[in-house]
């Protein structure tokens, strides 16, 4: 015989025999007794965590199935069981190493290996490596397999092929985690932003929980709610507790924030269920949470809601009957006294026949970004984007590599700037589980980016003598629909204000408290302005006999004393003040800029100040408690010309007005 043909036979037999044989847990196979004893009690222990389930469950359990591995790594139930824990704990690399080993002593694939390779390679995002993987659990199981596991196997590479394609093309951005001043060792999640990036609230499971008290289903600390502040060096100070009545003794989540960060919706896991809460900033302190009306909550499962820019509209989640899906979409509109209406399902192309969640609608009123399983996803959920245009939503958008992942990637929100985005994830430098990340859209040259069209006002609301801060409402009018569209209030502790305004409107700001003069603003967004900061620092003037203020929201057409009806909301304004300060007199001036010669511009003050006088007369107001008079461009506010002579036409803006001066009270 051929001698390297024996030698090749040997070599055969040798390899066979050096491969690893699956070692039983079980006394012929321990000649210690008592390293066998410890080793089944370390998989006792990790039994009890594996049948828990959840993050911890899974992390606990493998970390007592790898001091039982360490005794015998021979087995294939542990090797497969640690396997499966890396995945749900997000140890997908090490996975497959267990599932690798497990394959090597069982001697070939079983179809449950083939199908957690292709999981755990579609995690690390190697997907051509999952597609192997899934067609291998496919020629397994093909000749029991029922419809439904086709569909799945079929689903699975669909997604592999698409992040695929979303990988060609990556989203141009930047992914921070937020640093160890906010995150922890434990888990943070469901980030809300007021719409400037100031203040924070998040949810997370730390060790101070309100009670102190652990889940008994999870393993985990009861939810909480955590609140951090960010200075103007961009940096998160450190997270306190938002401690009672915010949060009680049981499950306590982050559901939606105001764009001003004064008004907090919460997640209270009560009535088996779990429902929405709403809360208010009064100063510093947070009111009693209060539970949305029936129109909202029902005794299905409601986990998710976002406030609109102008806080009419409740956009929520909830798997009630009657969807398109499991859970859908739903929206609510505020009726005149304060509730919430009846709920409409958002409807196609939002929901789909899979589940919705983690809504958030943007600052500019027009943007909707949540979560989806039903929709073209990459695994598991992913965030999509829609846009509200010509009265309807569109098709929503994936929102793309590497912001969408295998994983269940849910609860983004986005500034008002867009510049910065928001969510929980699990990353190689994570100081725990689930951490939160800042996410940078960064500008592209050669792309031309999508930019939010609003302007965000903000400031601080004072009195104009104390220089103390003052609690005032705020009116957002629709100038040309001479309606009010939103109403704020401005911080009773702090005095600061802040305002979402969708751009294409001409909106008149009224600002008033009790004793105060209101104060008005005009602020005309262009369709074409893009996103905008104006910082507008207020100070009301108190009701005394000599202070005046600037009509800001009274128009005239051109060259004529003629009120246009946009003016009428803040002539609305001042004839329900001198209603409510019944003695008080007053004198309507109006002034011009200096283009024409001085007789005329007086001539045309006079009549528009008298305009102004009639309008308040054939509403109700005493002729004899209102004078009207022009000033011409006697009392100009602003240069008129710049100091080289030539024309300034924003102090030419300024000095054409309508003023009304306290004169008697």
């Amino acid at each position: 015989m051929n001698k390297w043909y024996l030698i090749t036979i040997w070599l055969i037999v040798g390899i066979s025999c050096l491969r690893a044989q699956n070692i039983e847990f079980s006394k012929d196979n321990f000649e210690d007794r008592a390293k066998l004893r410890d080793a089944m009690k370390e998989i006792k222990w990790g039994d009890q965590y594996y049948e828990m389930g959840g993050l911890t469950g899974y992390t606990k359990a493998l970390y007592y199935y790898k001091n039982a591995n360490s005794f015998n790594p021979d087995n294939i139930e542990l090797n497969m069981k640690m396997a499966f824990c890396c995945l749900k704990a997000f140890h997908r690399t090490e996975a497959l190493h267990y599932l690798e080993h497990a394959r090597s002593l069982n001697g070939d694939y079983t179809p449950k290996i083939a199908w957690m390779k292709g999981k755990a390679y579609q995690f690390i995002i190697e997907p051509d490596s999952a597609i192997t993987e899934y067609k291998r659990y496919f020629t397994l199981v093909k000749d029991t397999a029922s419809s439904e596991t086709v569909q799945k196997i079929e689903k699975k590479i669909e997604e592999c092929e698409y992040i695929k394609e979303l990988i060609k093309t990556p989203r141009n951005v930047k992914i921070e985690n937020v640093g160890s001043i906010v995150n922890s060792r434990f888990a943070e999640y469901c980030p809300l932003i007021s719409a400037d990036e100031s203040i924070m609230i998040f949810t997370s499971r730390r060790n101070n929980t309100t009670g102190g008290e652990i889940d008994p289903e999870s393993g985990d600390y009861y939810e909480d709610l955590y609140i951090t502040s960010r200075n103007d060096d961009g940096e998160w100070g450190n997270p306190q507790n938002m401690g009672e009545p915010v949060n009680t003794y049981y499950h306590d989540a982050t559901v939606g924030l105001s764009p001003d960060g004064q008004e907090l919706l919460i997640y209270n896991d009560d009535e088996g269920n779990g429902n929405i809460y709403r809360c208010e900033l009064m100063g510093s302190e947070w009111s009693m949470p209060e539970k949305l009306n029936d129109n909202i909550n029902s005794e299905h499962h409601e986990p998710s809601a976002c406030f609109s820019f102008d806080g009419r509209t409740l956009y929520f989640v909830s798997d009630k009957p009657g969807g398109l899906g499991g859970r859908d979409i739903y929206f609510s509109k505020k009726d005149s006294e304060g509730n919430w209406g009846p709920a409409q399902n958002l409807g196609a192309p939002i929901n789909t026949a899979g589940d919705e969640d983690a809504v958030f609608l943007h600052p500019d009123g027009v943007t909707l970004y949540f979560s989806s399983n039903g929709h073209k996803t990459v695994g598991g959920y992913d965030i999509f984007k829609a846009s509200f245009e010509e009265g309807k939503w569109q098709q929503p958008q994936n929102i793309g590599y590497p912001l969408n992942t295998p994983d269940e990637d849910v609860f983004f929100v986005l500034s008002a700037s867009g510049e910065h985005g928001y969510y929980a994830s699990v990353r190689d430098d994570s100081y725990g589980s689930l951490d939160l990340y800042m996410v940078t859209f960064l500008k592209d040259s050669t792309i031309k980016e999508e930019e939010p069209n609003l302007t965000l006002l903000t400031g601080f609301i004072k009195d104009e003598d104390t220089q103390k801060p003052v609690e005032a409402r705020i009116e957002i009018i629709d100038n040309e629909e001479n309606m009010v569209v939103a109403v704020f209030r401005s911080n009773s502790k702090t005095g600061k204000y802040l305002v979402s305004l969708p751009s294409g409107k001409n909106y008149g700001i009224n600002v008033s408290s009790e004793n105060y003069l209101f104060h008005s603003e005009n602020v005309d967004i262009k369709d074409t302005t893009g996103y905008q900061e104006v910082r507008k620092d207020i100070e009301l003037k108190r009701m005394e006999v000599g202070k005046s203020i600037v009509l800001k929201n009274i128009f005239f057409d051109y060259d004529k004393a003629t009120l246009k009806e946009e003016s009428f909301a803040e002539l609305e304004k001042l004839r329900k003040l001198l209603e409510e300060f019944e003695s008080v007199q007053i004198e309507v001036s109006g002034h011009t800029d200096s283009r024409g010669n001085d007789d005329y511009n007086l001539k045309l003050s006079q009549q528009r100040a008298t305009a102004v006088v009639m309008y308040l007369i054939d509403h109700g107001i005493d002729g004899s408690r209102l004078i009207a008079k022009g000033a011409g461009e006697t009392q100009p506010i602003a240069p008129n010309e710049n100091p080289d002579g030539s024309d300034n036409p924003e102090g030419r803006a300024l000095n054409r007005r309508t003023e009304f001066k306290i004169i008697s009270k």
